[in-house]
């Protein structure tokens, strides 16, 4: 290894529309990044597929980029992260029989149906974590066994996104940890998968190949991988990680009352936690770092619903019609003048998984105008947020430091909202790259050339805190009743106009 140089690894990030890689020098910089597009695929109302084939050729290009930074004896050992819990399945030639059922695939209500009326609902979610919907491979499977009986019989493994890549980096079978808790399949008390619930998937034992941790060694790279991707052969290759729980880590999400909120086209909140306190509205997985659990949530529409709003505020505007409609919005009093908003313009999934749900503005008069509309929009994804917050609360999670992210987060406008909301200082993450950040800290960890977890906040590059002004404290708890009632009025409604 040259002597002027730190030990170097890389992240790869299998992610639903683009395939990414970071090189990492150790301590704390990154070299360099390449990424693919990944095309997603939707032959029917509710479907969400992907090849497992592009997967890996994006995954070959993008290393072989990587590869040209950086001499053999440097890399010290890579990680894979990726969408989960996708569904990959496997002929006995090792060859993939149909697309991937994605994790946001909706095709399978009836089979979810169908295993709560099998189940204890209550006795599945306090063994399992997570409640039964259609995120469980046993849904999946069910469905393929219906309705592709011919593929399913042929089935002799079954993967996730990322278990995927590492075998054909390594040739060993295996999946993570967290596919396999989301996926339904592992028992908390004692960590492992449960024959029975594998059962429940109608598939055989022994399709589903053996879990491992994160930072466990799950071989080294193959000749014929080698070739393929310009990786040197040998190289160890760890056990991945979910891609959302990979880029809590990236966040510095390392110690339990850490919270990050992502404000993406969906909006997602993630916490460290010391223990796990399963919740049916909530999800759970394990942490990346050993002995926590990450408790966390998914509002489906949250940039998505402001970019929609923004094309019917600001039609044809050119520029950032977001940043014209937020100094807009800076000068409307907290509370919107009493305009309420709810975001659930896809349904809603956390805390309220309630896929009639839709978004609404109440309160309007001809008094008001765009820049209330646009602080009502960024008022309620808050109000949202802190629903989670107090479900973490009431179930045991004591929130105490919050972390923004994605590109949301850069709205200075909206962070001050979401920090009045929270009555809470919200610190706005620079870094990009997170998931891939954070699978490379995996592989920094896991290999000895980084020895604390704590350390990734040297890649996570922490920017400004936005203090609370507790002067708008008073208006945003009654906004706050406003929007939890408002919706409780309109949910039968909801449901009405649906059927």
């Amino acid at each position: 290894m040259a002597k002027d140089r730190g030990a170097r690894v890389i992240g790869l990030d299998i992610g639903t529309t683009s395939t990414i890689g970071i090189l990492v020098e150790m301590p704390d910089r990154v070299v360099a990044v390449a990424s693919r597009p990944t095309a997603l695929s939707s032959p029917h109302p509710g479907w969400a597929e992907e090849n497992p084939d592009e997967w890996w050729e994006n995954s070959c290009a993008v290393l072989r980029e990587l590869t040209t930074q950086a001499e053999p004896d440097e890399l010290a050992g890579i990680c894979v992260t990726g969408m989960v819990p996708a569904f990959v399945a496997l002929d006995a030639e090792g060859a993939v029989l149909r697309p991937s059922v994605q994790q946001s695939d909706g095709r399978s209500a009836a089979e979810v149906a169908e295993l709560q009326a099998e189940s204890d609902e209550a006795a599945f979610l306090k063994r399992t974590g997570n409640g039964i919907n259609q995120q469980l491979i046993a849904a999946k499977s069910r469905w393929l066994e219906k309705h592709e009986a011919g593929t399913f019989v042929r089935i002799v493994t079954v993967f996730g996104s990322y278990d995927f890549i590492n075998w054909k980096l390594t040739g060993v079978r295996g999946i993570e940890q967290n596919w396999a808790l989301e996926a339904g399949l592992i028992d908390l008390a004692d960590n492992r998968i449960a024959d029975d619930l594998v059962a429940l998937t109608h598939l055989p034992r022994a399709a589903i190949p053996t879990a491992h941790a994160p930072h466990d060694a799950l071989g080294g790279v193959t000749a014929e991988a080698a070739k393929a991707t310009g990786l040197p052969e040998g190289l160890p290759v760890f056990g991945g990680a979910a891609d959302h729980i990979a880029s809590a880590l990236a966040a510095g999400i390392v110690e339990a009352g850490d919270v990050l909120l992502k404000f993406g086209g969906a909006g997602d909140i993630i916490m460290a936690a010391d223990s796990a306190r399963p919740d049916p509205r909530l999800f759970l997985d394990y942490h990346i770092v050993p002995g926590l659990f990450a408790p966390n949530g998914c509002m489906a529409a949250s940039g998505s619903a402001l970019n929609w709003l923004a094309a019917l505020l600001v039609p044809g505007a050119d520029g950032k019609p977001h940043a014209k409609l937020d100094k807009l919005a800076a000068r409307v009093p907290a509370g919107s003048d009493g305009v309420t908003a709810l975001p659930y313009f896809l349904g809603e999934k956390t805390p309220l998984h309630d896929p009639f749900a839709r978004g609404t503005f109440t309160g309007l008069s001809l008094g008001h105008g765009a820049g209330h509309l646009w602080r009502a929009m960024l008022e309620a994804i808050a109000y949202a947020f802190r629903h989670h917050v107090e479900v973490f609360a009431e179930i045991g999670h004591a929130p105490k430091r919050f972390f923004a992210s994605d590109g949301g987060s850069q709205s200075q406008v909206w962070m001050q909202i979401v920090a009045d909301v929270l009555q809470a200082p919200v610190t706005v993450l620079e870094a990009a790259h997170g998931s891939s950040v954070g699978a490379a800290w995996v592989a920094a960890m896991a290999s000895g050339a980084a020895t604390d977890w704590r350390d990734v906040t040297k890649l996570s590059r922490r920017g400004a805190t936005l203090e609370p002004n507790f002067a708008n404290a008073d208006v945003y708890d009654r906004g706050y009743a406003a929007f939890r009632e408002l919706y409780e009025t309109l949910k039968p409604l909801f449901k009405k106009s649906a059927t």
